[in-house]
């Protein structure tokens, strides 16, 4: 099952955020969806850490097609999601997928290929609007809420040739209902659990995404974050994961959080993967008001160079600030910071003088924005409930389904919260904006000359626990989600045998800069472990 995460002012549960569900619980493949693998079928494909590149190059060397690796996902899908460990991270099945590979099979033997995408399964976060599927945030109040259009995104993915495998879980309404919930679960889903230890959490808004991908079930899968959403379930998932500049990816048709920090991103078994994706997600997208800024500065190809990225003579700045809450993590770090050094990083310890201040402010700015941009939402797209107001009552209505494990506190708070035009919400947000990024990120990056800050993403997965909720210890990410500003994680190694991640945190619009760092920095560190399914990774 999943459920939803904590929002602290802290910027955990907002850093869960715009995770979402699609229907009401995984929809196994079965004959009357045409979803199981076929007879006909004598391709065996390996899906396992099966990588862009190289499920393109078979694809091109006609070894399997896209309808073959569509089943071998979905095999794969029944046989460790929906039966076996159970990871419960897939929520929903795209019906059209197995048709839509095979009018892809037939473009490639046309000779029409659409670029590196085509023809690879992505798995899509559910609070990301599908044509004809179920967007539901995780919430069995929108179960029936099926927008008649895609998202601006996923139009992109489709144009790219990706394949909609489906949707994945997350914790319900993105971490944004109660200051005790518990990331990976939603009402609509169940709990998602962590591949690397079944009794760990997945952690964040966008858990389904991080479990799905990090166990193989789809090549590439996007994620959503408003303050950690992508980087924390990347992290202990042993993933990469892309948190853009907002605005560089479209934010149209995705159940929001926060108008001045939400984005949707790449997460990926690789940075190679990751940039391939975020290519396709990039673009300008004149509904978003964020992308105008993008505009002028125009999309990049991510994944130039990345092949011979270097840190030789990089400047990074090492955020000590956002270490010292976990020993065996902090001993990681050191080790990570001694193998990018070696490499030829200079690396500079650096203090963000407004570390932390902006925590309120952001908590403030949240309330108001998800009021706004919710009731927004689903008005427009006609959903079965057509505000907070009436979520808050249906809630209370169906409370033995929708809140078993926690309450709506955070739903709560944002509805008595006014318009966007009040004087608080005015300050709070620029206060937030001043003391993250100005003031903050902005201000060590430029004074210090530095290519990107690092730190440890997050502390390993913690037990889940649905009586108390999180157990969320530190993160270095906080800064860039509030300043609006891009950050990417990376595996540097495990603690105990749960994945540990390190962040980069750069200007705006510096994705390029950073997927680059990036690669070469994954040269540098311990490789990315798969996971092993184990029931428990100990006491």
């Amino acid at each position: 099952m999943r459920r939803p995460s904590p929002l602290a002012p802290t910027g955990l549960g907002v850093a869960l955020l715009l995770g979402v569900t699609a229907c009401s619980a995984p929809t196994p493949p079965s004959a009357s969806t045409d979803l199981t693998p076929t007879a006909q079928s004598t391709a065996v494909v390996d899906v396992v850490e099966l990588s862009v590149a190289d499920a393109q190059a078979d694809m091109t060397a006609g070894r399997f097609s896209s309808a073959q690796l569509v089943e071998a996902y979905l095999a794969r899908i029944a046989t460790i999601d929906d039966a076996g460990p159970t990871l419960n991270a897939v929520i929903a099945l795209n019906p059209l997928a197995a048709s839509d590979a095979a009018v892809l099979d037939a473009e490639r033997a046309s000779g029409r290929v659409r670029g590196p995408l085509h023809g690879i399964p992505v798995l899509i976060k559910d609070n990301i609007d599908v044509a004809g599927m179920p967007t539901t945030a995780g919430s069995l109040a929108l179960a029936s809420h099926i927008p008649k259009t895609d998202a601006f995104l996923v139009q992109r993915l489709r144009a790219a040739g990706t394949v909609i495998l489906g949707k994945t879980n997350l914790s319900e309404w993105a971490n944004f209902r109660s200051t005790r919930s518990t990331s990976g679960w939603s009402s609509a889903g169940g709990q998602t659990r962590n591949p690397y230890a079944l009794d760990r959490n997945p952690c964040g808004s966008s858990s389904g995404t991080g479990a799905a991908i990090a166990a193989s079930l789809a090549t590439v899968g996007v994620g959503t974050e408003t303050d950690g959403s992508i980087l924390c379930p990347s992290a202990v998932n042993g993933l990469v994961g892309l948190k853009p500049t907002v605005g560089t990816v479209s934010r149209s048709g995705i159940v929001p959080i926060s108008i001045s920090q939400d984005t949707a991103g790449p997460m990926a078994r690789s940075v190679a993967d990751a940039a391939a994706l975020m290519n396709a997600l990039a673009a300008v997208d004149p509904t978003d008001p964020a992308s105008a800024a993008f505009a002028e500065v125009g999309p990049n190809d991510y994944a130039a160079g990345l092949s011979t990225a270097s840190l030789q003579g990089k400047r990074l700045g090492v955020l000590r600030q956002a270490m010292g809450y976990h020993p065996e993590l902090d001993a990681r770090a050191e080790g990570a910071l001694q193998a990018l050094r070696k490499a030829g990083a200079v690396l500079v310890d650096v203090e963000v003088p407004t570390w932390g201040q902006w925590g309120q402010d952001e908590f403030t700015v949240l309330l108001y924005e998800f009021k706004d941009g919710l009731n927004r939402y689903l008005e427009a797209g006609a959903a079965p409930v057509t505000s907070l107001e009436g979520l808050i009552a249906w809630n209370t209505e169906n409370a033995s389904r929708a809140m078993p494990i926690f309450g709506q506190e955070l739903f709560e708070q944002a509805q008595a919260k006014g318009p966007l035009t009040d004087a608080a919400y005015l300050k709070a947000r620029a206060n937030a904006k001043r003391l993250a990024g100005e003031e903050g990120v902005l201000k060590v990056l430029r004074e210090q000359q530095l290519d990107a800050l690092l730190a440890p993403t997050t502390g390993p997965a913690w037990l889940t626990d649905h009586v108390l909720g999180d157990h969320f210890s530190g993160a270095g990410y906080g800064a860039a989600a509030v300043a609006g500003t891009p950050s990417i994680t990376l595996p540097m190694g495990d603690v105990g045998g749960l994945p540990v991640g390190i962040s980069l945190l750069g200007p705006a619009y510096s994705e390029g800069e950073l997927l680059a760092l990036a690669a070469a920095a994954e040269k540098a560190l311990a490789p990315r472990r798969p996971p092993t399914l184990v029931s428990s990774s100990g006491p």
